[in-house]
Formats: structure tokens, C-alpha cells, sequence
């Protein structure tokens, strides 16, 4: 397979030295004016950033004072929003340049957010990254790898992680509540639309096509190709299982106890029900074995099932996590919902307050680490090891092969086809020498 190694990619995604005698006029101007709020930027300005940018605003000093996007009918709509935004440009590089953004939030589609990440890490900023964190498992390796040698605080965007409710329950199974937890099965079930057939067509006044691409190879423009349908193509996205079902997963292998790749994936799926574009799978049955030491109590095992054409849910709900004890069971919902029973299927009783998934708290508690150094609740190594079993799921229901995954190396043994997923190819996007 074709290895992408840190200097190939940084070069094919190294900030550009540009001259903006304009934007460091204004920001020498902010940097003088004595304000001591921690100043933010947005990066990608759909409904998810936007969103976000919202609630960065209402935590105490601090101010989202930079928004940047391709699209200029939602750069203006994102600016007139938030109210707050001082500058606001198509690209990227301006606020990695801008020396008083203490941080950024990466809201673009999946394949902008490792790279554009790992460029705020360089640029000395923190930074909240929306889920999946990145667009392939060495992209994740790189961008932790960015983190940790420019001290960047680099926080997943799985809120679970600082809501309370499944902070205190992870707590009682690491005690021993149902016995030792040897499996868990995590479920993403809903109604998804349908994204059509189309074809190319003309790039819309106003959006920035050849940005928007970036990194990714280039794909002519059709409409359900972006901002509500790059979900589902290879190039741009991560099919639902990294779109939606990330959430669950995250908090199926942290109750699961297991900080360590898996070695071993199986897979099943396809498009059982879409007749459209989309390229992801709506149906998947993907298991994954940690086998510890292989001696009997240490081998674990997490599943993902997903359909996203169906009304039905496993215990009336469309995601959560069941958690198999050798003496109980738990059920989890980040839509504020907790059930424990024991061996004999009797509930149980527990102190811990419904409550859903907490984005606010998962904000402040990167907002507090940004300022104090601390690790953050959904720390970058935790983002990568969660968001790898989404990559790992996909390719092995594209493969259609139990695939054989090395943690030390972070690549498949069995199946040179399957290990060429691994990385990505990258479009030279920015033609700029790379910094020596």
C-alpha cells in the first residue's frame, strides 16, 4: 500500500504564507485593546457550526469573533447571526494567521477535519473538532500526533463524554455493578432521506467549489454532493456509522473498559433499502474483538448495529448501548435514559440522574482545559480510538472481509486492499513550497 507519512501530508496541507496587511491591521487593533476573553474562530458555518458557535458564545469570556466558509450566503447568515464576528473569510489560512484566536472550532465536513486541525495545532490554537475527528485512521494518528508536539488542547466533539449521567454510570460499571462487562452492543436506528440520483451541474454563485473540496480529490459539483449529502460519499464523509452512530460507540467502549485498538473486525452490509447516490452502507452488523491477553475474563467485545430505514427501535429508542455483565445488564441512552437489572433480570435501583447528551458541559470543560492545561474530557487520543472502529467498520463492510488490525501499527495484516483504506489519497490543494 501507498503509507502517507506526516511529511507528505503536512505538505499537502501546509498553511500558505500570504500577505493580509488588512486582517493583521485589525489584528494588532484587537490585540491592543486589552480584552482578556478567550477568542474563538468557526470553521465551517453550516447548522452544526453555527450551533456551536452559539454556545461557545453564551460561556463566560468568551467571544466567537472569527467565522470562516466557502459558501458566502452562509459566511453572511453565520456573521449576522452570532453578532459577534469580527472578520469573516473563505479561507482557513486567515485565521490560522491571526495570532489572537486562542481557538477554533472545526465544524466542515469530514474530510476537513484532521487537516484543518492539525494547521490550528500548528498555528498554536486549541481545538473543539466535531465527530468524526478525522477522514481516515492516519489522519487520526497525525492529528494526535499534532496535538501532543504543539501542546494544542484538542477536544472530540462526543459530548457523553462531560454528560453527567454517563460520567456516574460508566463510574458503577467500572465497580463492579453488573460483574465484569464482557460485551456491548451499541445501535444507531432511524429514518434517514434519501439523497437521489442527480448529475453534475453548474457550481452556485457564491460557494467556493475548489475550497470546499480542499484536501479530497476533486469530484465535479452536484448538488447532493454538498452541505446536506457529503455525508455519503468516500471522498467528503463517513456514512453514517461516523456521522451518527460515532456517539454511540464512544460510550459503548468506555463503558466496555477498553483503552486499546481491536484486533480483529468482522462486517456485514450494504444498501438494503436506498435506491440513490449514496455511496455509505444503510444497513451494518459489524463486530469487533479485543482480545486482551487471551485468557478467559480478558477478552471483550463491542457491536455496532445500524438501519437507517427503519421506525423500530431497540427499547423504543433510536441510540443507545446495552452492557453485558457476568452479572447484570446495563442500558444506556445519550438521550437521557438508564435501566440496570441484575442476573435474574431483576431492575435495579441506581442514583444516577437522567439526563442527555450535554454539549454545553462538554464545552466548558474545553474552555476550562484550554485555559488551565488540563486534559480534556474528550481528549484527542480517546476522539481516535472511538472514531478508528468507524473507519475499521466501514472498510470492512466495503471489503466484505474479517479484517486482521495491528494497534502498534494501526494497520491491517490481512488484506493489502483493506489496508490502502487505511490513509487517503490528498489533492495538491494549496501549491505552496513546504516550510523547511
Amino acid at each position: 500500500m501507498v503509507q502517507t507519512d506526516r511529511r507528505t501530508f503536512i505538505k499537502q496541507s501546509v498553511v500558505a504564507s500570504t500577505s493580509a496587511a488588512v486582517l493583521d491591521q485589525q489584528s494588532r487593533s484587537y490585540a491592543r485593546s486589552g480584552s482578556r476573553k478567550f477568542s474563538v474562530a468557526l470553521l465551517g458555518c453550516g447548522g452544526r457550526g453555527t450551533f456551536l458557535a452559539a454556545q461557545f458564545n453564551e460561556q463566560p469570556d468568551v467571544e466567537v469573533v472569527w467565522v470562516c466558509d466557502p459558501d458566502q450566503s452562509r459566511l453572511v447568515r453565520a456573521r449576522e447571526m452570532l453578532g459577534t464576528a469580527r472578520f469573516a473569510s473563505s479561507d482557513f489560512r486567515k485565521v490560522f494567521e491571526d495570532k489572537t484566536v486562542d481557538a477554533v472550532i472545526v465544524a466542515t465536513p469530514d474530510h476537513w477535519h484532521a487537516p484543518a486541525s492539525i494547521l490550528a495545532c500548528q498555528a498554536g490554537k486549541h481545538v473543539y473538532v466535531e465527530k468524526p475527528c478525522s477522514h481516515s485512521i492516519r489522519e487520526g494518528r497525525l492529528l494526535v500526533e499534532a496535538a501532543r508536539k504543539n501542546k494544542s488542547v484538542v477536544q472530540h466533539g462526543t459530548q457523553v463524554r462531560s454528560t453527567g449521567m454517563m460520567i456516574d454510570a460508566i463510574e458503577l460499571l467500572r465497580k463492579g455493578l453488573i460483574g465484569k462487562v464482557l460485551m456491548s452492543k451499541a445501535w444507531n436506528v432511524q429514518r434517514r432521506r434519501s439523497i437521489g440520483h442527480e448529475s453534475p451541474c453548474e457550481v452556485p454563485e457564491g460557494l467556493d467549489y475548489d475550497q470546499w473540496v480542499g484536501p479530497a480529490p476533486m469530484m465535479p459539483y452536484q448538488n447532493n454532493r454538498v452541505h446536506h449529502g457529503w455525508h455519503w460519499w468516500y471522498n467528503f464523509g463517513t456514512g453514517d456509522m461516523g456521522n451518527d452512530g460515532v456517539h454511540d460507540i464512544d460510550y459503548a467502549r468506555w463503558g466496555l473498559g477498553v483503552e486499546e485498538h481491536p484486533k480483529t473486525v468482522t462486517a456485514q452490509g450494504g444498501k438494503y433499502f436506498f435506491d440513490d447516490d449514496q455511496q455509505f452502507p444503510d444497513t451494518q452488523q459489524v463486530t469487533f474483538e479485543y482480545p486482551g491477553d487471551g485468557g478467559s475474563g480478558n477478552r471483550r467485545m463491542l457491536i455496532y448495529e445500524q438501519r437507517l430505514w427503519s421506525t423500530n427501535h431497540p427499547r423504543g429508542v433510536d441510540s443507545g448501548v446495552e452492557f453485558y455483565g457476568t452479572e447484570g445488564l446495563m442500558f444506556l441512552s445519550r438521550r437521557g435514559l438508564i435501566e440496570v437489572f441484575d442476573e435474574r433480570r431483576q431492575p435495579l435501583a441506581v442514583a444516577v440522574t437522567p439526563e442527555p447528551q450535554n454539549t454545553d458541559a462538554h464545552i466548558a470543560d474545553f474552555i476550562d482545559c484550554a485555559r488551565t492545561g488540563k486534559k480534556p474530557n474528550g481528549d484527542i487520543h480517546i476522539g481516535h480510538l472511538t472514531t478508528t472502529l468507524c473507519h475499521l467498520g466501514n472498510i470492512a463492510t466495503r471489503i466484505g472481509s474479517a479484517l486482521q488490525f495491528d494497534p502498534e501499527t494501526e494497520t491491517i495484516t490481512n488484506n493489502d486492499q483493506a489496508n490502502s483504506l487505511v490513509t487517503r489519497c490528498y489533492r495538491d490543494h494549496w501549491s505552496v513550497p513546504r516550510p523547511t
